[in-house]
């Protein structure tokens, strides 16, 4: 008889698996008769050892694998004559009921895929951000080039102030006492860069050589030094030299410092300004993209597996630990990470996820091989040699998986606002690229 799938809460489900203990014993004879002609057995010449030694020492692993195979084909035929989509890997285990005679029982329990609807996409409201590139954002652009590659002029007059490089000697107190790290000599730092607590800046700032400054200084509650966060210090800091940044002009030089071989500026000008208008171009995409997303996570309610949920949350653990190790961190393999911390927004990529796949089957989304190697294209763009690039994604298939779950995803974006109520919004070039 056929078994029963039983619907218990939400996307759960279970069904009870019955095995005949004489088809398993049946199976396990013939298995160890093959293991028997070839198996080594100490005190017999390989293949002879009757089939009793055979069974002590095979049968109880032979016996395990057959009654998993056909538990596992017996379910499978259940999922298949019940037309049911399994999410995640079911939990099979002794039923706890008593088996009848010459019977094993099992219950598998799992998680099937929810019923997914493309919500109405007119409904939906989306913004689709957009920046300007002009002169002056090339200018702008330009002059944070020529600030990264400053020389510093030491004057012995000068007060300390922003974008001047100060060099100092600084002492640290808690409670009287030096602290770890707390203490350094000739520390070179630039004012309005970030690179100090804005405390620390604040008190070098309008100081000349040779002057000296105490100041109370309190560590933020999530500052890296544990030992020192939270806690007020007293610093005294002596500055040893003012340097005022000297820009480089836009000339040929410059130019050739930027990869320019020819040291032509015009050509720069219009580099550089290519490059801006890809990064805005990507960021602002970026932006209605996490915009639309957005809207169509908020316009789904239904369940999502739990397995999946569970399969992602892990995964962003393995990647948060990798990062850390990659940062240098000594226990990242066992830190305590709580899973509690991607849950949330592990079931929202798992619900937009099945509810990205049902629009691109729904609308026919997919991607073209013309779409893919235009991306590539642009992309590779960012490169010295972009033919190369080209070349290297087209050719390694995990590459050009990764770009074709992008292009996906731009059609996904292109086709909701295509139909959605959508709002234009410009954004600051400024807060665009951070710079604010």
């Amino acid at each position: 008889m056929q078994p029963t799938v039983e619907t218990l809460e939400g996307l759960e489900r279970k069904v009870n698996l019955v095995i005949s203990i004489d088809d398993v014993e049946k199976e396990v004879k013939t298995q160890l008769a093959r293991v028997a002609r070839t198996a080594k057995v100490q005190g017999f010449r390989p293949g002879k050892a009757p089939i009793s030694v055979i069974e002590r020492s095979h049968g109880p692993g032979v016996r395990y694998d057959v009654i998993n195979q056909k538990v596992g084909q017996l379910f499978d035929e259940a999922i298949r004559e019940a037309k049911l989509r399994v999410a995640g890997a079911p939990s099979i285990e002794p039923a706890e009921d008593n088996s009848a005679e010459g019977q094993l029982s099992f219950a598998a329990k799992f998680e099937v895929y929810p019923e997914v609807s493309v919500p109405d996409l007119s409904a939906l409201e989306v913004t689709r951000f957009n920046a300007e590139v002009g002169e002056q954002e090339v200018n702008n652009t330009i002059d944070i080039l020529r600030k990264q590659r400053a020389t510093f002029t030491a004057d012995a007059e000068r007060a300390a102030a922003k974008d001047d490089r100060v060099t100092v000697d600084f002492v640290g107190k808690i409670d009287g006492v030096e602290f770890e790290g707390g203490k350094a000599e000739d520390f070179p730092f630039q004012l309005g860069q970030g690179r100090m607590l804005p405390e620390f800046e604040e008190a070098a700032s309008g100081l000349k050589a040779g002057e000296e400054k105490t100041f109370s200084l309190t560590f933020p509650e999530d500052y890296p030094g544990k030992d020192v966060a939270g806690k007020t210090a007293e610093f005294t800091i002596t500055v040893k030299e003012v340097a005022v940044p000297v820009l480089p002009e836009v000339d040929s030089e410059f130019a050739k410092s930027l990869g320019q071989p020819e040291g032509d500026t015009e050509k720069l000008l219009s580099e550089v300004r290519s490059n801006i208008e890809r990064e805005v171009k990507n960021r602002t995409q970026a932006r209605t993209k996490n915009s639309v997303m957005d809207a169509l996570a908020k316009s789904a309610s239904f369940d999502v597996p739990t397995s999946l949920v569970d399969n992602d949350v892990q995964a962003r653990i393995a990647a948060a630990r990798e990062d850390l190790k990659q940062r240098g961190m000594p226990n990242a393999d066992t830190m305590d990470i709580p899973a509690d911390a991607f849950k949330s927004d592990s079931e929202r990529r798992v619900r937009l996820g099945l509810l990205v796949a049902e629009l691109v089957d729904s609308a026919k989304l997919q991607v073209t091989p013309e779409q893919v190697r235009a991306r590539i294209e642009e992309f590779a763009q960012n490169y010295e040699k972009p033919e190369q690039v080209v070349t290297y994604y087209l050719t390694d298939r995990e590459r050009r998986a990764e770009i074709e779950s992008v292009v996906l995803e731009d059609n996904v974006v292109d086709h909701i606002l295509s139909k959605a109520k959508v709002t234009e919004e410009k954004v600051p070039f400024e807060e665009l690229m951070g710079t604010v």
